[in-house]
């Protein structure tokens, strides 16, 4: 009931005037979230390279109103991609369609996103499509199907375990050897769609890694690059440590080697977690979020887990 209600908030416009007005919010929110800026942005991937981690860089923001701030949003990641060029920094960028017009028109996104991708491929980066809630799941789809079909390799996805039609979507999108980003998911889901069980999700989750870890082996084990900008196919994308142990003794059984696949987290979660992967020779990759649209991230964030709300809580005592 409590991750319904955060979920709830975190599309409402009354509750974000709300919240964004509190200091004590932002000094919540800064756990998760690495800045305004991006100068900010760049400073806290230094230092998460530094440490051997690899960075997906997300300018946030979400469910633009008008073409103009669709076009606007992509201007600010074109000028993302462009810091990580200028800096060097072990940074790729992920972005959300809807940030870029996608509930606007469908054509308007297609034009920002290629855009974006075409300044990716001339940096010599890579872009990762995030996936959203499911009214938004087709027209992802069929947005990066369209930009594959235009010669850009360059992309890849986001599929979430908790939605029935995944393993029919990680099968499709595998003929294609794509990169893709499994993660459990984080919306609020009809019954119709989604497992509603945690234990169906995490069932769901182990089986779509074990055909996404197979796909990658036989493709001849594609590795991360050498700057760390392209993923290889696998990029498992949880802090839960049973599927992580899963992962790391299913790929064992099969032979797939540590570098052809990779763990992804999100900043400022298990980072004691992070160091250990990348201890034992696995390659991790941090998302790490920033701007000024940080609302609608931080309320999932404290949707995914309780602990997050205490933490939450006890900065609203220490003013």
């Amino acid at each position: 009931m409590l991750r319904s209600f955060l979920i709830h908030l975190s599309k409402a416009a009354w509750a974000q005037n709300m919240v964004t007005s509190w200091k004590f919010a932002w000094n919540t929110a800064s756990r998760f979230v690495a800045g305004t800026k991006v100068d900010d942005a760049i400073k806290a991937i230094r230092e998460l390279n530094a440490k051997g981690i690899n960075v997906t860089l997300d300018h946030l923001g979400e469910h633009t109103s008008k073409p103009e701030e669709a076009s606007e949003a992509a201007s600010d990641i074109l000028n993302t991609l462009d810091a990580i060029r200028t800096s060097g920094v072990r940074a790729n960028v992920s972005i959300k369609l809807t940030q870029i017009g996608l509930a606007l028109d469908e054509n308007l996104c297609a034009q920002n996103l290629e855009r974006i991708l075409a300044r990716a491929k001339a940096h010599g980066n890579f872009i990762r499509i995030d996936m959203e809630d499911t009214p938004y799941t087709d027209k992802t789809l069929n947005l990066f199907n369209q930009m594959r079909r235009k010669g850009y390799k360059n992309v890849g996805i986001v599929l979430q375990s908790y939605l029935f039609r995944t393993e029919a979507d990680v099968r499709k999108l595998l003929e294609d050897k794509t990169p893709i980003r499994l993660v459990k998911g984080a919306y609020q889901e009809p019954a119709d769609k989604a497992f509603a069980k945690k234990a169906d999700v995490d069932a769901n989750y182990d089986l779509l890694t074990k055909i996404i870890l197979d796909a990658a082996l036989a493709s001849d084990s594609p590795r991360i690059s050498s700057d760390g900008l392209f993923p290889p196919i696998p990029a498992i994308g949880t802090h839960d440590e049973n599927r992580i142990d899963f992962t790391r003794q299913y790929a064992q059984k099969i032979g797939l080697p540590k570098d052809a696949m990779e763990f992804q987290m999100l900043y400022g979660i298990r980072r004691d977690l992070q160091e250990k992967l990348v201890k034992d020779g696995y390659p991790v990759r941090v998302y790490v979020p920033f701007g000024a649209h940080w609302y609608p991230y931080f309320m999932r964030r404290l949707a995914e887990r309780p602990a997050n709300v205490w933490f939450f809580i006890s900065n609203f005592f220490k003013g």
